[in-house]
């Protein structure tokens, strides 16, 4: 008698086929690891990049390695910065995607565990995820940064007046310093044992702005959760990407230098993004600002270019910088300018070719942004051919949401071993496949994006 073995499951083939219009590279990742566990889907993740080849991403990988080198030493030992750059450089990935929250917030705190799967599975010592802090520190009621999601209730995490939250920035509202009794009050034994504790260790700390608190308080609630250290996070922020900007805008031959600056190849740009934003996909695109983004009074500030100017639209005494590039590397240098999401992910990820891990929204606009840029290409000048030879290749990859617990992250850590909560979340996540955490897919086949996408499909079939 034969056995007869029924075939593994596969993925719904109306969804991949949705993904597969603007991310066939994020379809090839599910494929792969439909049936294995999520954390072989981790390791995949973060599985080594081919290192660049052209001029301008040569370029751009010394200049994030540079600007890395910096973030590191103020966390490393000189002799772990090493070893950390050296993995970078075989396995190059970001864990993008994360707003600037404390890691109590339920879709920060899977999405950086996966990126924690994905450094622990590659014996990797450090891992890089990045915080947007353009964000306000109150989004709508009683979200946001500024607010401690505790499951049953929510803490005002700095004690910040309602009317300061809406309108300041993440990443320049400051100083600031912990709201210690509203933590103690909805403390418990068990909290203080896993969290409470580590947050109240800071209490007497005044840090210069909340995204300095919030990396900092993440860092350390980390470190107390994986005590044997196995994989250490590297919290970068749209910060780091305006230093690594300014980098580029140090050279007027660099490739974003003649692209921003010369008005022929400036004009280039803007069509290519309108030609994106006006196609099938252009609801994925972000297009808030002009480029760069402006602070000021600890708010950051849409603008738009105007008659060789950055300004604040409808606000004659707001921000005003000439569109130059001495100017605007300063303004970048000083905290005044931040880099839009297009040029964010141009200087850390598309050009110095590191794989990005990023939500559903964002590998959709990561693809646009890589399509952008090849559109932009000059095919007649030898190094700009090089680095579109090189960008057929996209490192775009899908991680927020794969990990995706419907219970809080308070309620999560109640039941695991203190000082080992990681490790004891990888030993779970080693017997739970890619397909049982994603529900089949369940979190693309609800995205509003991706559902209009596969409506607009279906019509033009």
């Amino acid at each position: 008698m034969t056995a007869v073995f029924a075939p593994a499951p596969a993925p719904p083939v109306e969804i991949l086929a949705v993904l597969s219009l603007l991310c066939p590279e994020v379809v090839r990742d599910i494929e792969q690891n439909w049936n294995a566990p999520v954390s072989d889907y981790a390791r995949h993740l973060w599985r080594p990049v081919a290192r660049p080849a052209s001029g301008p991403a040569i370029a751009a990988r010394s200049i994030l390695r540079d600007v890395l080198h910096q973030c590191l030493a103020a966390i490393m030992q000189p002799e772990e910065i090493g070893k950390a750059l050296d993995e970078f450089e075989h396995r190059p990935v970001i864990q993008s995607g994360l707003h600037c929250l404390l890691l109590m917030d339920r879709i920060t705190f899977d999405a950086l565990l996966l990126a924690w799967l994905g450094a622990v599975e590659n014996g990797l010592s450090a891992f890089v995820g990045f915080m947007g802090t353009t964000m306000t520190m109150e989004t709508i009621g009683r979200e946001g940064p500024g607010w401690l999601d505790v499951g049953e209730d929510k803490v005002n995490l700095f004690g910040m007046g309602r009317h300061k939250l809406c309108r300041k920035s993440v990443c320049a509202a400051g100083p600031v310093s912990l709201n210690r009794r509203a933590l103690e009050a909805v403390g418990n034994e068990t909290d203080a044992g896993r969290w409470l504790g580590t947050l109240l260790a800071s209490q007497d700390k005044v840090f210069e702005t909340a995204a300095d608190a919030l990396t900092a308080l993440n860092e350390d609630l980390v470190a107390d959760w994986d005590r044997s250290g196995m994989a250490l996070p590297v919290f970068i922020d749209d910060r780091l990407a305006a230093v690594a900007m300014a980098r580029h805008l140090d050279n007027d031959g660099s490739l974003l230098s003649r692209l921003l600056i010369e008005p022929a190849r400036r004009q280039r740009l803007e069509r290519a993004l309108q030609e994106a934003a006006s196609s099938p996909f252009g609801r994925f695109l972000p297009n808030a600002t002009a480029y760069f983004w402006g602070i000021r009074e600890e708010r950051v500030r849409k603008l738009v270019l105007e008659n060789g100017h950055l300004i604040e639209p409808d606000r004659p005494h707001g921000l005003s910088i000439p569109f130059e590039r001495p100017h605007l590397k300063q303004a970048l240098l000083d905290g005044v300018l931040l880099p839009n999401l297009f040029l964010m992910f141009l200087v850390l990820a598309i050009l110095p070719r590191v794989r990005v891990v990023g939500g559903l929204r964002q590998i959709g606009y990561v693809a646009l942004f890589h399509s952008i840029l090849l559109a932009v290409l000059d095919e007649n000048v030898p190094e700009e051919r090089d680095l579109a030879a090189e960008l057929q290749v996209r490192e775009n990859a899908w991680g927020m949401g794969v990990i995706d617990e419907k219970i809080s992250v308070r309620e999560q850590l109640a039941g695991l071993p203190e000082g080992a909560l990681f490790p004891d979340l990888l030993r779970q996540y080693r017997l739970r496949t890619f397909a049982e955490t994603t529900d089949d897919l369940k979190p693309v086949r609800e995205n509003a994006r991706w559902r209009k996408i596969g409506k607009a499909g279906i019509k033009a079939t």
